[in-house]
């Protein structure tokens, strides 16, 4: 019967590290080969098996050295930005500043990038700034893909830049891959929102010839009193789109989400609630918001 591998001294248990970290702690050579440990690349050993893409980046980022950073959807993902739809990038985006080449990899698209980009840490990983990051993006991304990504970087609450903070520097950039891209998207991208199936249903809307509504409008009653903020507002017809997510199905947000709307209604507004399934098959929702339009 096989011995077990010897224990693991306690600090290399707790994060990935490199080979030359564990022979310099004195770890034998043929323990950095035994089964239990994960290669997930050249000369980094983990206790774990990386799964999600952050899990990646902290393995890449024990070997990763000054020059570089992580950028493109690798930064968005650390970043929490908002992704596209079934996200599920298993390849990391790295960079190294010029003159350095592009970091080549197993599992890792290699970069290069000029160092007046710069970078910022987050939770130990060197990464591309939000902004830097959607414009990265603009290179791989789906032209709807980058409107909701950049639609949350100019969020209602805690937002990251200004839309005129944003066009002044996509203004400022020439010659790089996505810039097309990136100047249809701020020409459909618009401010305050709450959620990506806000931009989502604001795009299907609009792109059939509707109305441009208000984005989170606030919606006040006969005092002046603001008693909600609207997803999607048609103001001179008193009409709401509400968009009904997984989060309005839990108990508490569900009796909540029935009180302001009740509110609302109570108020003369007309309420429309739209589902994933409506988006998916919109011919109902246009349906419903041509009459509604037309008869108030």
């Amino acid at each position: 019967m096989p011995r077990p591998p010897s224990p693991l001294p306690r600090s290399l248990t707790r994060r990935p590290f490199t080979t030359a970290e564990a022979l310099a702690l004195a770890l034998p050579a043929a323990r950095l080969r035994t089964a239990d440990l994960s290669r997930p690349f050249h000369g980094v050993r983990a206790h774990r098996a990386a799964v999600t893409l952050e899990e990646l980046a902290q393995a890449y980022a024990a070997r990763m050295p000054e020059h570089e950073m992580f950028t493109h959807t690798t930064a968005a993902s650390i970043h929490g930005m908002r992704m596209p739809d079934h996200f599920a990038e298993t390849l990391l985006h790295v960079a190294a500043a010029a003159p350095h080449p592009p970091p080549r990899s197993r599992g890792v698209v290699g970069h290069r990038y000029e160092r007046q980009l710069g970078a910022t840490m987050i939770g130990g990983l060197r990464t591309a700034r939000p902004v830097d990051a959607w414009v990265q993006c603009a290179s791989i991304l789906a032209l709807d893909d980058l409107i909701v990504m950049g639609d949350g970087l100019i969020r209602r609450h805690g937002a990251v830049t200004t839309m005129a903070e944003l066009e002044l520097h996509v203004g400022s950039l020439h010659g790089l891959r996505g810039i097309i891209t990136m100047r249809l998207a701020l020409a459909e991208m618009r401010s305050r929102t709450d959620s990506p199936k806000e931009t989502t249903l604001r795009l299907l809307v609009t792109r059939a010839g509707f109305p441009e509504p208000e984005v989170n409008g606030e919606i006040r009653n006969e005092y002046g009193a603001v008693i909600a903020h609207g997803d999607l507002v048609f103001r001179a017809q008193k009409l709401v789109l509400e968009y009904d997510g997984g989060v309005h199905r839990q108990p508490r947000q569900h009796f909540l989400d029935i009180y302001r709307l009740d509110e609302i209604m109570e108020e003369g507004w007309r309420v429309i609630r739209v589902d994933k399934y409506m988006v998916a098959n919109p011919f109902t929702l246009f349906a419903k918001l041509r009459r509604a339009l037309a008869t108030r």
